[in-house]
C-alpha cells in the first residue's frame, strides 16, 4: 500500500473530532495498520492524541488495572521519528523566550484549545504556493524549507524556518494565497492553529495580535536582509560567502574555526542564492583552494571566517 500524504491524515482527524464526518475516523484508524513505516508512525500520533478518544474514554474513569498495564506500554513505545512529542501546549517544555507560542497560561489555554497536534515526516507539504490559506502552522521542533518557484520551474529557498517560528501568517492574515511553499526539511512537530480560529484569536486575545505583529516584523526584517545580501552582492562568491556565514553559529570566537549548523547539499545552496549546483560547487572548490573552508565528510567548517566577509563585504 502506498504512503499516504500526512496533510490528508490531519484533515481527517480534524473532521474526525468535530463530528464533521465520521468516515474520517476509519480513514485514520486504518492509516494505522498501513504497511508504510511514516503512515503507520503519523497516524498512531493522531490516535493517541485524539480529543475524540480523549472525550469517550477518559482516563480517570477506565479500571485502574488497565490504566496500569496501558501506561507501561505507553513508556516503552518510541516515539515517531524519536520525536519527544508534545501533546498539549500547557504542558509543553520546548517553548522558550523568541518562540510565537511563548503566550502568558492565561492566553495559552484557548491556543492550545484551537490547535492541532500533529507529527509530520520529513518531505511532508504544508502548504504550496498560490494556495488558499487554511491556518498557520508554529513550529515546535524540526526545521522547515520556505521556497518559491519561477514559472521556468526554477527554485529560490527562501529560508530555513527553525523550531518557534509561525508560518503562513501573512497569508492567513490578510486571506490572500500562500506567497511560498512550505516543506518539511525533517521529521517536525507541528501545531495547526485554523484561519477563522486565528482570526478570533487576534481579535479577543491582545497578547496574540502583539506576537503576530512581532513575527511579520522579523519576517520583513529578514526578507529585506535576503534581498539586500543577494541583488548588492557583487558576484555569486559574494553571495555564497554571504550564506555560508548566515548559517555559522552564534557566540563563537571569530578566530576559531566554526562548524555549519545545519548542512546543505550544492543544489540547495545554489537554491538560496539564485545560482546553479555546477557554479556553487565550483566556488566551494575555490574557497577550498583559499584556505576560507574545508570539508569534514557532510561538515562545512569555515576556518577564516575574516577572509569569508572580505569576499562578502
Amino acid at each position: 500500500m502506498a504512503e499516504i500524504d500526512p496533510l490528508y491524515l490531519l484533515a481527517c482527524q480534524v473532521e474526525w473530532e468535530r463530528g464533521a464526518d465520521p468516515s474520517a475516523a476509519w480513514e485514520v484508524i486504518s492509516a494505522a495498520r498501513n504497511p508504510n513505516q511514516d503512515t503507520r508512525a503519523q497516524a498512531l500520533c493522531l490516535l493517541e492524541r485524539s480529543q475524540e478518544l480523549k472525550r469517550r474514554f477518559p482516563q480517570n474513569g477506565a479500571p485502574a488495572e488497565r490504566v496500569g498495564r496501558n501506561s507501561t506500554k505507553e513508556a516503552d513505545m518510541r516515539t515517531p521519528y524519536d520525536l519527544d512529542v508534545i501533546e498539549s501546549c500547557m504542558g509543553c517544555k520546548a517553548s522558550r523566550d523568541g518562540f510565537f507560542c511563548r503566550f502568558s497560561p492565561a492566553v495559552l489555554r484557548p491556543v492550545d484549545a484551537a490547535s492541532y497536534h500533529s507529527v509530520m515526516p520529513s518531505g511532508a507539504l504544508l502548504f504550496v504556493e498560490g494556495q488558499a490559506p487554511r491556518g498557520v502552522y508554529i513550529l515546535c521542533s524540526g526545521t522547515v524549507k520556505l521556497s518559491t518557484t519561477s514559472k521556468e520551474g526554477k527554485v529560490l529557498i527562501l529560508k530555513q524556518a527553525e523550531a518557534g517560528e509561525v508560518l503562513g501568517l501573512s497569508a492567513a492574515v490578510s486571506g490572500t494565497s500562500y506567497e511560498m511553499t512550505a516543506e518539511t526539511s525533517s521529521p517536525c512537530q507541528l501545531n495547526f492553529i485554523g484561519r477563522q480560529d486565528l482570526m478570533s484569536l487576534l481579535q479577543g486575545e491582545s497578547e496574540v495580535g502583539v506576537h503576530a505583529a512581532q513575527s511579520l516584523s522579523r519576517e520583513f526584517q529578514g526578507a529585506y536582509r535576503d534581498i539586500h545580501d543577494l541583488v548588492l552582492a557583487r558576484s555569486s562568491s559574494g553571495k555564497l560567502a554571504r550564506l555560508l556565514l548566515s548559517c555559522a553559529p552564534r557566540g563563537v570566537v571569530e578566530s576559531a574555526e566554526q562548524r555549519l549548523r545545519s548542512a546543505m547539499t550544492h543544489e540547495e545552496m545554489a537554491q538560496r542564492i539564485g545560482s546553479s549546483r555546477e557554479t556553487v560547487t565550483r566556488l566551494l572548490s575555490n574557497l577550498k583552494k583559499k584556505r576560507l573552508i574545508r570539508l569534514e565528510g557532510a561538515t562545512l567548517v569555515i576556518r577564516d571566517r575574516t577572509g569569508l566577509e572580505a569576499l562578502a563585504a
